[in-house]
């Protein structure tokens, strides 16, 4: 393991190799809950495809777009490179973070400008191209978070739904450096297709490419990126946009509205 994969962040349950290895951290397991169905995701059809011939075979998994080769090989260069001769911050789970956005509190639900001087300006040409699909012609992203990910730090991100108080309907990420696997997860099961214990489904996001969560796998089904699936280093781009409560004729509409004025500058610097 080399002194670039030695920080941690992790706090409580999370844990990554250097705690489990060089800080003697024993790794905490979650109990196992049984999978009765594990699915694949089908971007043609929209479908989640059971592997399982006996049980359900398909079912409707509307709110992912897949955008395959969103970048070229040379952007994607491009990109990392910027993004290296910035300082990566230690974050949960092994992996590496570059927060451009506003000063959040979930908890209290409370949002400040802080220090965000705006999205980087790698991104604004990037968001351009995002605007010419139909996905996401209005998309005004207003917080981007770069994350790295390496199988020496044993990198993760457990299963979680994002916040939906601050952030919008979309939830637009880039994959760079390698493939993956974002694991959507529904840990009730789905009774009204017959599956009553948990159901993952597996969505393949090949490097470069650009996917969307909304609507139904945004705000219903928790997504994830399991260690086991991060093979080399993975870095990703999040771009999220402002809820209703900060768009204009909502309650905050004029921090968000400022908070929009500086994410577009695009003269930001990380967190």
């Amino acid at each position: 393991m080399t002194a670039a994969m030695v920080s941690c962040a992790c706090k409580g349950i999370r844990h990554c190799l250097v705690c489990e290895t060089l800080k003697g951290k024993g790794q905490i397991e979650a109990k196992e809950r049984k999978v009765v169905h594990q699915f694949l995701y089908d971007p043609e059809s929209k479908c989640a495809v059971c592997k399982d011939a006996e049980a359900t075979s398909s079912f409707a998994f509307p709110g992912i777009f897949l955008w395959e080769n969103f970048i070229s090989e040379e952007e994607e260069k491009e990109l990392i490179s910027s993004m290296d001769q910035d300082v990566w911050n230690p974050s949960q789970s092994g992996r590496r973070k570059q927060d451009f956005g506003p000063k959040v509190n979930f908890k209290k639900k409370k949002v400040h400008v802080g220090n965000f001087s705006g999205l980087p300006a790698v991104s604004q040409h990037l968001i351009l191209r995002m605007q010419q699909e139909q996905t996401l012609a209005d998309f005004q992203p207003v917080e981007q978070c770069n994350l790295d990910y390496h199988p020496e730090r044993g990198s993760a991100i457990d299963p979680h739904l994002d916040d939906s108080w601050l952030w919008g309907e979309r939830l637009v990420t880039i994959n760079m450096l390698s493939d993956t696997i974002l694991t959507m997860s529904m840990e009730q099961g789905l009774p009204e297709v017959g599956l009553t214990q948990e159901v993952q489904v597996a969505v393949h996001l090949p490097r470069r490419s650009l996917v969307v969560l909304s609507g139904f796998a945004r705000h219903q089904w928790k997504h994830a990126i399991h260690r086991k699936d991060v093979h080399s280093r993975r870095v990703c781009s999040t771009y999220r946009e402002l809820s209703a409560e900060f768009l204009p004729g909502g309650p905050q509409g004029d921090l968000g509205a400022q908070l929009l004025h500086i994410a577009h500058s695009f003269i930001g610097t990380s967190l």
